[in-house]
């Protein structure tokens, strides 16, 4: 099966270009944890969004935490709480959440298999974790689509001036 491009999380970071992905990625993308096979979800048009409760994202730094926050992520987008899985991205504090949510418009069905996350690396008083992910689902036209790529997720470490906002796990860049 082809690897296909990252175009849900690129296209929800403001990324248009589409591009390969680099063979790093391709690889992170085989460690992907699969979900258990089962009855597919109903299209998005037959069922009432259920609220998803937002997990508080944890305040610790290890890998798992940031991954709790991704998966976290894409329940919220699952069950069309864009502004809530806004509130996990990094960027958030900049700006809205309009032109995020306007991006899911087209998808009948959006569907996220989290990976394991890399090590903790630290710089310049942050910590970074790379995680790999598929997307995968169905557009409001009938057709599928699929996507492999790598989000890192950034949190501030204990710095003097650091905020618990900015302490916790909130993606960073996706790819």
């Amino acid at each position: 099966m082809p690897i296909l491009l990252l175009a849900g999380v690129a296209a929800s970071c403001g990324r248009s270009d589409e591009q390969p992905l680099h063979p790093t990625q391709a690889s992170n993308a085989s460690a992907v944890e699969r979900r258990p096979a089962g009855p597919a979800p109903a299209p998005a048009s037959d069922v009432t969004p259920r609220e998803v409760a937002p997990e508080a994202p944890p305040d610790g730094a290890d890998a798992r935490a940031a991954a709790d926050v991704l998966k976290t992520y894409y329940r919220l987008i699952e069950a069309g709480q864009y502004e809530q899985a806004w509130r996990l991205r990094w960027e958030s504090d900049a700006g809205d959440a309009s032109d995020f949510a306007a991006h899911f418009g087209d998808y009948a069905e959006y569907h996220a298999t989290v990976g394991n996350p890399s090590e903790v690396q630290g710089a310049a008083g942050s910590s970074y974790v790379e995680i790999p992910v598929q997307l995968y689902g169905q557009m409001k036209n009938g057709d599928s689509f699929g996507s492999a790529g790598t989000v890192t997720l950034r949190r501030v470490n204990r710095v003097p001036g650091a905020t618990a906002a900015q302490r916790r796990w909130r993606i960073y860049t996706s790819e």
